[in-house]
């Protein structure tokens, strides 16, 4: 399509380059000032939906007014629109160890899953089992369990605790598929140390990064994943609902087979032929059209990591995660420890185990501290340097102290559950 008087790539926002360890030290007073929270919140679940970032209102408006309202149709190319998914892989993609060209973004993680274990399995043909442990987060569970039916009974989901799976990896596996950040516990898995003993078993090893990303400092070139997906709204930061990501290995790009045979993975989409072609690498992993708004609000928020040091990241919301134990644990007796206590085996949230849970969050809630609850009794914080500090932790375990203290959940509106928890 070519539209009059507009030029190409108007309002492009470069990839940035680097890996996003390139900084000195990173200065999180900068990046606080990064994000809108409203007055009198202690925000600890940037692990469940991070905040607004204050850029993305005014870049989601001119998308919709300038570029939308002006140029209608002709934004696809003189906007720059057709090619989000891929620059905004490669804005992810140094944050989670992925050279530039393998990663995409587009569609829901739920999708991703189904095309990175669809396209594992069809290259470890002479295998039919999944390996997948407890903690993984049932979506990834279901989607494989329906995969695993529609090709047929002698196709096996074994899922095992997470404490028992890499001794349950052996050669009758083709695929491990694991979360590797625990939503429950954050507990973490060694992907390095997985993955290798995946490959010599003759195994393949898709992650999933939705609480990794962002929070922690994820190399999948030095551990040698094969495929990898994640969501964005949550250390991302790229708002309710925003577009999942898909990594595949450059040695494996070429030979992976989208399951998910949409437009936007033709080699040619704008040629309309009959039959399906897969793109080269990476871009065969684009499905559907690419929701527009939703990556301009992803695009803004990724702006925030362009001076970020992922390993900055981690030593910080370790030291925030580890004071945020020690603070409720001298506290709050009654609450017991979900996460593992050492630091290095922990992702960037701390759990705790009450049976009252879901009303002691509430309570928590209504006093201004924002976690969240996971059946079937884990209240659940997160920490993100970006925009949490010392003293939002010490804050919310003074909070939390109180409503334990007093026993402030025992009352009955803190006890019907929402829709959502």
């Amino acid at each position: 399509m070519h539209c009059p008087g507009r030029p190409s790539g108007k309002n492009l926002t470069p990839v940035r380059a680097g890996t996003g360890t390139d900084a000195q030290v990173t200065d999180f007073a900068k990046t606080r000032a990064l994000f809108h929270m409203p007055e009198g919140v202690l925000y600890l679940d940037g692990n469940s939906l991070g905040p607004l970032p204050r850029n993305a209102v005014e870049r989601v408006r001119a998308t919709m007014v300038d570029e939308w309202g002006e140029e209608l149709i002709c934004g696809w190319n003189s906007a720059g629109w057709v090619s989000l998914p891929r620059r905004l892989g490669d804005r992810i993609g140094r944050l989670i160890g992925a050279p530039a060209g393998s990663v995409v973004v587009g569609d829901t993680l739920s999708i991703k899953v189904y095309q990175a274990l669809a396209s594992a399995l069809e290259l470890n043909p002479s295998r039919r089992v999944v390996l997948s442990d407890s903690g993984n987060f049932p979506s990834d569970l279901y989607m494989a369990q329906g995969l695993l039916a529609s090709l047929g009974k002698d196709y096996l989901l074994k899922v095992v605790e997470p404490e028992a799976v890499e001794a349950a990896i052996d050669e009758s596996v083709a695929v491990l598929m694991v979360t590797e950040v625990d939503y429950r516990t954050g507990r973490l898995h060694d992907m390095k140390a997985l993955t290798a003993k995946a490959h010599a078993a003759g195994a393949l090893a898709v992650w999933d990064l939705a609480h990794s990303a962002g929070a922690v400092d994820v190399d999948l070139t030095a551990a040698n994943a094969d495929f990898a997906v994640g969501c964005t709204y949550k250390y991302l930061n790229g708002g309710p609902g925003a577009p999942a990501f898909i990594y595949v290995a450059p040695r494996l790009a070429g030979r992976a087979r989208p399951a998910l045979s949409g437009w936007f993975g033709h080699e040619a989409p704008f040629a309309f032929e009959l039959g399906y072609r897969p793109a080269p690498g990476i871009e065969r992993m684009r499905v559907g059209t690419p929701p527009v708004i939703a990556m301009v609000a992803l695009d803004a928020a990724l702006d925030a990591w362009d001076n970020v040091s992922m390993a900055d990241v981690r030593r910080r919301s370790l030291e925030l995660s580890e004071l945020f134990i020690r603070e409720v644990e001298a506290r709050c007796p009654d609450l017991a420890l979900a996460s593992p206590r050492e630091g290095a085996s922990r992702g960037s949230q701390v759990s705790f185990r009450h049976a009252e849970g879901y009303a002691i969050m509430q309570a928590l809630i209504a006093r201004g501290v924002i976690g969240d609850f996971r059946a079937p009794d884990i209240i659940r914080f997160g920490f993100t340097p970006l925009y949490i500090g010392e003293e939002e932790v010490i804050g919310a375990a003074a909070i939390l102290e109180d409503v334990m203290r007093k026993r402030l959940w025992d009352d009955p509106r803190y006890k019907t559950r929402a829709a959502v928890t």
